[in-house]
C-alpha cells in the first residue's frame, strides 16, 4: 500500500506560477511511473505529466514547455511545476503512482486559475 498526499494547490492569477507536491508514505524507488493527472469540471480524469524511475518524462500536448514533473526518490515525492498557467489549467489535480503491486491516488488537490 501507498499513500499519496498533494499539497501546493490554490488559486493564482494567469500567467502565474504553482508548484505541486506528492509525498508517499514509503519509498518510490521501486514505483516504476509516478505522474500527475487531472480533472476539470465535466471533463474526464486526463494524464497531464509523468516521470518513469528512470527520469524519462512524459506530457500531455497542453502542458508541454510549461509543466516540469521530477522526482526526489530520497524524499519520497514527485513534484510538479507549472508555470505560464492558464483558465483552462483549472481542475483537480490528482498524484498517482504505477507499481507492480498496484496503482495508488491521493485525494487530490484544487488549482484554480482566475483573474
Amino acid at each position: 500500500q501507498v499513500q499519496l498526499v498533494e499539497s501546493g494547490g490554490g488559486l493564482v492569477q494567469p500567467g502565474g506560477s504553482l508548484r505541486l507536491s506528492c509525498t508517499a508514505s514509503r519509498s518510490i524507488s521501486s514505483i516504476s511511473f509516478m505522474a500527475w493527472y487531472r480533472q476539470a469540471p465535466g471533463k474526464q480524469r486526463e494524464l497531464v505529466a509523468q516521470i518513469s524511475s528512470g527520469g524519462i518524462t512524459d506530457y500531455a500536448d497542453s502542458v508541454k514547455g510549461r509543466f516540469t514533473i521530477s522526482r526526489d526518490n530520497a524524499k519520497n515525492t514527485a513534484t510538479l511545476q507549472m508555470k505560464s498557467l492558464e483558465p483552462e489549467d483549472t481542475a483537480v489535480y490528482y498524484c498517482n503512482a504505477r507499481a507492480f503491486i498496484g496503482i495508488y491516488w491521493g485525494q487530490g488537490i484544487q488549482v484554480t486559475v482566475s483573474s
